[in-house]
């Protein structure tokens, strides 16, 4: 089945941004002189994706009420404490219901091709439990890792593990199954736990993105939006 559901993951505290996220949520810092999580909703919006979850905790009030004017969005608040992605996707399968789901984190910038549509492209839920969208590190901007994964020949994914490093960084983007998530007893966990079995069952798959990436959840990656963007 094609996704035409997305969750945003927006409730973290945004301690990379410093001061920055001091009176505010992350998502609303400016990024380009926009809330960084306007550019995510465009990217939703030109996908046709008309069903969008927002979980919210940290200035929570802040968040939703920026958001209240779409229509399309709706918040679900995590109380009293933040629940990580793994734990926020769960918490939010009443809304979401049991079909795959396209998830999304708010921090970064994407200069090309929309990265939903190229990830909704590729998605085949016959072969597939999930697809991450990858970045070749070469093409990620404020980013100063190691890299997360290594590809096989049928873009399988492998973890990079002890390697010292690798040549592939989630995006933060990815379609998802959310089966596995009801047999998971924990409420508060990161989703990468359901990767693990993913990866075991040889059903997590890669596409790497055409364009460039930069990841503007530090104050440091807001500085290389700008100046990147204005070379355009």
């Amino acid at each position: 089945m094609q996704p035409n559901t997305a969750m945003i993951f927006a409730a973290g505290f945004g301690t990379r941004m410093g001061h920055l996220t001091l009176d505010r949520p992350k998502p609303l810092v400016p990024v380009l002189g926009r809330p960084m999580i306007d550019h995510t909703l465009d990217i939703l919006a030109d996908a046709n994706i008309r069903s969008v979850f927002v979980n919210t905790h940290y200035f929570a009030d802040q968040l939703e009420a920026h958001l209240s004017p779409y229509s399309s969005v709706t918040c679900i608040r995590e109380e009293p404490k933040v629940l990580e992605t793994g734990g926020g996707l769960k918490n939010a399968l009443p809304y979401i219901g049991n079909d795959p789901v396209l998830t999304l984190n708010c921090d970064v910038l994407w200069r090309g091709n929309n990265p939903a549509k190229q990830l909704l492209k590729r998605w085949n839920p016959d072969e597939m439990d999930g697809l991450l969208l990858l970045v070749k590190c070469s093409s990620a901007y404020g980013y100063n890792g190691q890299g997360d994964f290594f590809l096989n020949d049928g873009n399988r994914l492998q973890r990079k593990d002890t390697a010292p490093n690798a040549p592939y960084v989630y995006s933060g983007v990815q379609i998802i199954k959310t089966d596995l998530l009801r047999t998971i007893k924990e409420n508060h966990f990161s989703i990468s736990l359901l990767w693990e079995d993913m990866i075991a069952s040889d059903r997590l798959f890669g596409a790497v993105y055409d364009g460039d990436w930069i990841d503007v959840g530090h104050a440091e990656g807001i500085g290389v939006a700008e100046q990147k963007c204005a070379n355009v």
